[in-house]
């Protein structure tokens, strides 16, 4: 389970940089090798805390239906049972496409799956049959759980599971009255590594700057992230509070389903949002966090934002964690001032480096504008984006990352792979970031998405926390507009507060006094809204179609 090098400190400096090996060593202890599970199910159900928690293990915060930790264990122990004995057409290393919202028994069918060796494959129930039928034949599922709502824009002809059945109901049902605790029918056959290194799950790669990528995550990565993340003692301080966490994250997307899963783990209640995707917005998630007396909730940066300006006061909250898409200082700052008794954790992954690369505990939470610090067994090279050489720390260059939580690699895609990984195994992340001398980690921006403004290279989430901290601007993107002599010049695309009058020359103005010349934005279209993914991420390729008149290069 160690990483390539050892995670001892010689050689290495306060901020984990070794200059032996050119590369940032995570400054957390090393998490035990030895005696860990050879899969997920079985390492969830090993760190469950013994007796059973009584709170619930799920609950659904539109109606309060709620799942306990005997039942839960009872319907995955079911379930197992059913796929063992064929009643689903679906073997060890098969693929099982999952196309359903958030609802109770997605979790249980996740880790019923996981615990005989098919692989996981969930997908955002709001695609379209065309897209959907892409990330079928990707992944080679060979057998698909949906809802009566979804399953019509599935292929003909792959045999489906309807969650919403009752002949489903009947398997999360069947061979009732075992004790609930016996880890033993959930464990695989131990065949050493292999069950380790075999695949668990297929993501989709967001396709926010190119063609969506099947990601291949194996069994040891979601051990990894479920080890660091029970090593960083997120706990509340008193026994007596009941911790319950809102899922805030789409259950297909890869931090969703990690975290469903992660909160059995650590014995509390996930409180799951069942409206399909976001439909209860913001409103709902934040009444469902009064409602429930959440103490945790997993968040995007828009959510973060709407939690800062939204009345409620949220007396129960302990702790937001958030992740999907860099979080502004000046959020993070906002959101301080606002809750000063809550925990602001921020982490960075993506699907690719199989979630969490980086994490702030609840002691390191305090530095804005960080993303964390270097995840347990987890190595980080900064590399120089001209030369390719390895930097030290305080340089800015291309975030590298290697450790048993990186993904195996993009399903059938060789070419891919060969562009994401280097000959020593570093997967390059396509961060431009640098680490300071305490080993916090800051990311600038997305290489890809750099404005190539004559030869300097300007970074568009830079400029956008600018933009954004203008009291006028609700939300704000930037992006290339071609201009004969300087290539391209950075132009800002405005969402104006209700009332706002402000003026493209103001807002010129409120960059241009913050910045290098060069980093200037010189043109801005105001528009009614700038497109997001449910994880908070700008779509850029989405936005040339904002401003149709101009014959904007795509990036």
């Amino acid at each position: 389970m160690s990483s390539t090098h050892g995670h001892g400190h010689g050689g290495s400096s306060g901020a984990g940089y070794c200059a032996t090996t050119k590369s940032f060593v995570s400054l957390r202890p090393p998490l035990p090798a030895a005696e860990v599970p050879l899969t997920f199910p079985a390492l969830v159900l090993s760190l469950l805390p013994s007796p059973l928690p009584t709170q619930p293990a799920l609950l659904d915060a539109a109606t309060g239906e709620a799942i306990s930790y005997p039942a839960f264990l009872s319907q995955v122990r079911a379930l197992v049972g059913a796929l063992r004995s064929r009643l689903v057409p679906l073997g060890r290393g098969d693929v099982a496409f999952v196309l359903a919202p958030a609802r109770l028994d997605v979790p249980v069918l996740h880790l019923a799956l996981l615990a005989v060796g098919v692989v996981v494959s969930p997908a955002n129930p709001a695609l379209t049959a065309g897209e959907v039928s892409r990330l079928v034949s990707l992944s080679g599922a060979s057998v698909a759980f949906a809802v009566s709502s979804t399953a019509a824009k599935l292929p003909a002809g792959l045999p489906t599971v309807l969650l919403d059945s009752t002949h489903f109901r009947s398997l999360l049902h069947l061979h009732n009255g075992r004790d609930e605790k016996e880890p033993a029918p959930l464990e695989l056959d131990s065949t050493g590594v292999v069950c380790q290194s075999a695949t668990a799950t297929i993501h989709y790669s967001s396709g926010t700057t190119g063609p969506v990528k099947a990601v291949a995550v194996p069994h040891r990565s979601l051990i990894a992230q479920a080890l660091g993340f029970h090593a960083l003692h997120l706990h509340v301080k008193s026994r007596k509070v009941k911790e319950r966490t809102l899922m805030g994250a789409p259950m297909f997307h890869a931090m969703g389903f990690f975290f469903a899963l992660n909160g059995l783990a650590r014995g509390l209640t996930t409180v799951v949002m069942t409206d399909t995707g976001t439909g209860t917005g913001l409103r709902g998630m934040l009444g469902a966090a009064e409602r429930w007396e959440v103490t945790e909730i997993m968040a995007s940066p828009p959510v973060v934002l709407g939690i800062t300006k939204h009345p409620r006061r949220l007396t129960s909250l302990l702790r937001v964690i958030c992740g999907g898409a860099p979080l502004p200082g000046s959020v993070a700052e906002q959101f301080r001032r606002r809750f000063p008794h809550v925990d602001l954790c921020v982490g960075y992954g993506s699907t690719e480096t199989g979630g969490i690369s980086l994490m702030s505990n609840q002691e390191e939470c305090s530095r804005v504008g960080s993303a964390g610090r270097i995840y347990h067994n987890v190595e980080v090279r900064i590399v120089d984006i001209v030369t390719g050489e390895p930097l030290s720390v305080g340089q800015k260059g291309e975030l590298c990352v290697r450790g048993p939580s990186i993904m195996t690699g993009y399903v059938g895609d060789n070419e891919a792979n060969a562009a994401a990984f280097d000959s020593e195994g570093w997967l390059r992340t396509g961060d431009f970031c640098y680490i300071d001398e305490d080993g916090f980690v800051f990311i600038v921006d997305r290489l890809k998405e750099f404005i190539k403004y004559k030869a300097y290279q300007v970074a568009p989430a830079e400029l956008e926390l600018i933009l954004q901290s203008l009291p006028e601007i609700a939300d704000a993107a930037v992006m290339p507009y071609p201009h004969e002599e300087a290539g391209e010049i950075p132009m800002a695309l405005v969402v104006r507060r209700p009332g706002s009058k402000v003026t493209e020359a103001q807002v010129m103005e409120h960059v241009a006094k913050q910045v290098a010349p060069y980093k200037k934005v010189r043109k801005v279209v105001f528009v009614d809204s700038i497109p997001k993914s449910p994880a908070g991420k700008i779509l850029r390729r989405q936005l040339p179609n904002l401003v149709p008149s101009c014959h904007v290069s795509r990036l």
